[in-house]
């Protein structure tokens, strides 16, 4: 079989590669980074932060990929004592429950809301305004976008039903989103993947790439954008202050803040895993979208106004604080119309495939980079197949 190379080594890429070579193929999966991982990363040191808040959900097709091939490693979920520490923010004050209406509407399957309406218009006239407000700030955990209301209703809702699954659907990798990419990586180099870091592919290198075989292109949709010269490679993802903090424990402190004035979120991230800080420590990490026009000022605000709702004294308590402001990197959202088969095709043309977090493939967060990955990976070794035949029949 020809060789298939894998650009990017992401979640998408490590699906990506290592479907691929448990297909048979010979593969070299090519990060420019020096480390793995992608938006997966987790921060080296004493705080071990990922990029944005991470978490997996036990019912999506990722958890039991993983699973199956033992990948999935230890993980862990809330704890029920944190769950009374929920704190939602309602009309200026924190709330230990959100309004009936939210729960109501969570409770409604996915199918019932319309692809082709937007989710406010649409949960209005399901639980009234307000309680459709809340439900759209509270999805925006799932979707980093700071109008929720005006996306595709059917989008919201999936996104809102999972969410508010009970028992909760997520879980979080002990150590931080790293310790699931080195399982990853070693077991993608168990099945011979050659991983070369530091390795940029630019457009000349990515033609002679194609000459000996498939390629799987799992990097951003900007950076593919450029890498293949291809304008259609655009879809509307959201725009998010990322906050990352650490504070001196305090009894009393909230597991979770969650915004139902506004999109925002902030989680207290050691209350399932200790070890991401030390001892004595609490990480939190929280997302809070702006809208095009606004600036990184709005969003930091706004997340420290969760912050005095769920940790008082939280400025004198802080040991540790980073930002960052995700642009267009936080995954594809679905307009009014769209679903996710309206998204770049992972098929490209001339032996090119694109996965990612923006490519026409199901499911929630990750679970789109790993979906797009394998689906890549699966129609790469297919064309390779064929090329091996044709070469075959061609020297015979």
């Amino acid at each position: 079989m020809e060789h298939i190379h894998v650009i990017g080594g992401g979640l998408a890429g490590l699906t990506a590669a290592i479907t691929a070579a448990e297909s048979g193929a010979r593969v070299t999966l090519h990060e420019s980074h020096r480390t793995l991982g992608g938006r997966a990363r987790t921060t080296e040191g004493p705080y071990r932060a990922n990029e944005g808040p991470h978490a997996l959900y036990r019912r999506g097709p990722h958890w039991t990929w993983l699973a199956r091939r033992g990948l999935l490693g230890a993980v862990v979920s809330v704890p029920p004592r944190e769950g009374l520490r929920f704190r939602f923010r309602r009309a200026g004050a924190a709330r230990r429950t959100p309004p009936p209406a939210l729960l109501r509407l969570a409770r409604r399957a996915p199918g019932t809301a319309p692809v082709d309406r937007a989710f406010l218009e649409w949960a209005a006239g399901q639980v009234g305004e307000a309680g459709a407000r809340a439900a759209a700030n509270f999805a925006a955990t799932a979707l980093f976008h700071h109008d929720p209301g005006a996306l595709s209703a059917r989008f919201v809702q999936e996104r809102l039903h999972r969410l508010a699954a009970f028992p909760p659907e997520a879980h979080y990798p002990v150590g931080g989103w790293a310790s699931l990419v080195e399982r990853l990586a070693g077991h993608a180099r168990g099945l011979g993947v050659g991983i070369e870091t530091a390795a940029r592919v630019d457009t000349r290198a990515l033609g002679e790439l194609t000459r000996t075989g498939p390629v799987v292109v799992a990097t951003s949709l900007a950076s593919a954008r450029l890498l293949l010269d291809d304008a259609s490679l655009a879809w509307e993802s959201g725009r998010t202050v990322l906050l990352d903090l650490a504070v001196r424990t305090r009894r009393g402190d909230a597991f979770v803040v969650s915004d139902l004035d506004a999109p925002g979120w902030l989680e207290r991230f050691t209350a399932q895993d200790p070890g991401l800080a030390p001892a004595g420590e609490q990480l939190l990490q929280g997302q809070f979208p702006i809208g095009p026009d606004a600036r990184r000022a709005e969003g930091t605000a706004r997340a420290e106004e969760l912050l005095d709702l769920g940790f008082p004294g939280w400025r004198e308590r802080t040991t540790w604080r980073a930002e960052a402001l995700a642009d267009g990197r936080t995954g594809a959202v679905d307009r009014p119309g769209t679903t996710w088969r309206d998204r770049p095709s992972v098929v490209r043309g001339d032996g090119i495939f694109l996965a990612g977090d923006q490519v026409a493939a199901p499911g929630l967060l990750s679970e789109v980079s790993f979906t797009s990955g394998l689906e890549a990976a699966l129609l790469a070794v297919r064309d390779a197949g064929r090329r091996s035949r044709t070469g075959a029949r061609d020297r015979g």
